[in-house]
């Protein structure tokens, strides 16, 4: 811009600041939508030209405009966007200082918090809040710092549209990258939120936590409950997430444990009937009962087993010793639940070909004839028992601990 151009510039910027101070909701709303109308896209340097070298002005007369309205939600919508075009101007950070020296962070979390902000709105402040994390770590600390995990935590919880789920699982990400002083509570507040109602917010609560835990080298053994719970799921793209992220601790601290918590998954047992047992009852005696979630929880973890069984020798040696194979017959019984059956056979098929000294203790449950359809093929097994076959499989005492001891 030229010496002599910019003295009329600034005088028309000013004059436009002037008409801002001195209007009323009505007139600020049209002044924003002809600025988000001229000014979308608009890099650092075009945007200090339009403004005479004082942009910054105007960023601050809507901070603090958003700071005083938000909970009125006046034009909020608007408010958000035109600060979008600040933060999101490409070639310099002197916005996004200026937004953080104003509070703007502090504000966009309130947002957030606030029982009656719109969903929208709380979309586009969470789309802000991610901008300023993918500046870089010091941005990333102070949403941190200003209890943003917790507050971007809880808006996950509450929300009821993806457009903020996704924008929540997205940011929660980005958080977790590069922030190592936060990156341990961002891991806990992820595993808090598994227990979220929603599925598609189970989704990617899941996949973001799988991406956080290949960061992390540690893990904390409180996750291994949620994720177990996980797989009751009804809808099979939460049951494929959780799968995933068992495959991916199969490397860590907490693996033991969720071995034999899927083990244990395979036969469900009346809690309610198991009380009245005495210990030996409850040795001898499988009682096949549930709810379809529980049962769906007894496919999911046959099919965890299996994945895990044919990625990694070590972990299958470790699945037999903790009983896979009885508890694979036992599911395999389950006439209440076809895919606990298919899930199990196929797995106990795995084992079967993979550690040959099994195969005499599984055909003598099953007997020969099943046995020949069994390793026929074994995932329309199901179709060929019947009940007194069926009581077998569940009651089945199968001990191959001497065999893999000799193998």
């Amino acid at each position: 811009m030229s010496t002599r151009e910019e003295p009329a510039n600034l005088g028309k910027v000013l004059s436009f600041l002037r008409e801002w101070d001195r209007g009323d909701r009505t007139v600020r709303g049209r002044m924003l939508n002809t600025f988000l109308s001229q000014h979308k896209g608009k890099s650092f340097c075009e945007l200090e030209c339009e403004f005479a070298q004082v942009s910054s002005l105007f960023l601050a007369r809507l901070t603090t405009w958003m700071r005083l309205t938000y909970m009125f939600g006046t034009c909020l919508g608007l408010q958000l966007s035109a600060i979008g075009i600040f933060l999101s101007a490409s070639g310099h950070d002197q916005y996004l200082v200026e937004f953080l020296e104003d509070g703007g962070v502090l504000t966009l979390l309130d947002v957030l918090s606030h029982t009656q902000s719109r969903e929208e709105d709380k979309a586009d402040a969470l789309r802000l809040l991610l901008t300023v994390s993918n500046a870089g770590r010091k941005y990333k600390e102070i949403i941190c710092e200003s209890h943003g995990v917790k507050v971007i935590a809880d808006c996950l919880d509450r929300s009821n549209t993806e457009e903020a789920q996704e924008t929540v699982g997205a940011l929660l990400e980005s958080l977790s990258h590069g922030n190592p002083k936060y990156q341990n509570q961002i891991y806990k507040s992820l595993i808090t939120l598994m227990a979220c109602s929603s599925p598609r917010a189970q989704q990617l609560v899941l996949h973001t936590l799988h991406i956080v835990q290949s960061r992390t080298k540690a893990t904390h053994h409180s996750i291994v409950e949620p994720l177990l719970n996980m797989l009751r799921s009804l809808h099979l793209e939460v049951q494929d997430e959780a799968v995933t992220l068992i495959l991916g601790l199969k490397c860590y601290d907490v693996r033991s444990a969720l071995l034999s918590g899927l083990v244990a998954l395979l036969r469900p047992i009346n809690k309610e009937a198991k009380q009245h047992q005495s210990a030996e009852e409850a040795e001898t005696i499988t009682i096949m009962t549930g709810s379809l979630p529980v049962f769906v929880q007894q496919a999911a973890a046959a099919k965890a087993i299996r994945l895990l069984a044919e990625e990694d020798e070590k972990v299958s040696r470790e699945l037999l010793s903790l009983g896979a194979i009885q508890h694979l017959l036992c599911a395999l019984g389950n006439r209440e639940h076809t895919d606990a059956q298919i899930q199990a056979s196929l797995a106990l098929e795995h084992f079967v070909r993979s550690f040959p000294v099994i195969e005499e203790h599984v055909q003598r449950v099953m007997g020969n004839t099943l046995f020949a359809a069994f390793m026929h093929q074994a995932e329309t097994l199901y179709m060929n028992l019947d009940e007194t076959q069926a009581e077998i499989l569940l009651t089945n005492k199968v001990n191959i601990s001497a065999a893999l001891d000799g193998d």
